[in-house]
């Protein structure tokens, strides 16, 4: 979206690393729970769902309001990366009841996840092999894996947010701008 006044272009959560990512990790967990996951008598695949779709769903959220509230896209943000945090913790639960680990950066299987995150426009289908493995300890883990490249691009996303905001200020101080801006003009002077 784009405007003349003082609400900033908007929206545009599609470009973002840290969105395209969480889409990977829904899909990828709606995946693995229809695979590894009790359907009935399990709260466990729900509440996993429900994390990775809180997740994504928040980016959303936050990049719509981020026109006239950054205060909002923050704290969306941070419920994105909350939500994310609480999947890499299910995930994590799953493989030590399962007697299994996260893998170690040193891991040969961890190394190449990471090379396939650097690919540019990595998606699902980047990462279809590991995410559908038949052993659940690997989809698990590889999973996890995309869950915390998510986090951490959450975590960069929100100190861009807040130097941003420092920097540029919020809606009332873009309001006030706009109509001292406006006031000057009226009276012939350019600020």
């Amino acid at each position: 979206m784009t405007t003349d006044g003082f609400i900033p272009a908007h929206g545009g959560f599609q470009a973002l690393k840290s969105y395209q990512k969480a889409v990977i990790v829904y899909d990828a967990t709606v995946r693995f729970c229809d695979r590894f996951i009790a359907k009935r008598g399990d709260r466990t695949r729900d509440q996993m769902i429900q994390a990775a779709r809180s997740g994504k769903q928040n980016i959303v959220e936050g990049s719509q309001f981020s026109g006239t509230s950054k205060e909002i896209e923050l704290k969306l943000t941070n419920v994105a990366r909350a939500s994310l945090a609480e999947l890499a913790e299910d995930y994590r639960d799953f493989l030590r009841l399962r007697g299994a680990e996260e893998w170690p950066a040193t891991h040969p299987y961890a190394q190449r996840l990471r090379a396939l995150n650097r690919q540019p426009g990595a998606g699902y289908e980047t990462f279809r092999k590991g995410i559908e493995h038949e052993d659940p300890l690997i989809a698990a883990n590889v999973i996890l894996g995309l869950t915390r490249v998510t986090c951490f691009l959450l975590d960069r996303q929100l100190k861009h947010l807040e130097k941003a905001f420092i920097e540029e200020g919020g809606l009332r101080e873009r309001m006030t701008r706009a109509r001292l801006d406006r006031r000057a003009q009226q009276r012939g002077h350019t600020p």
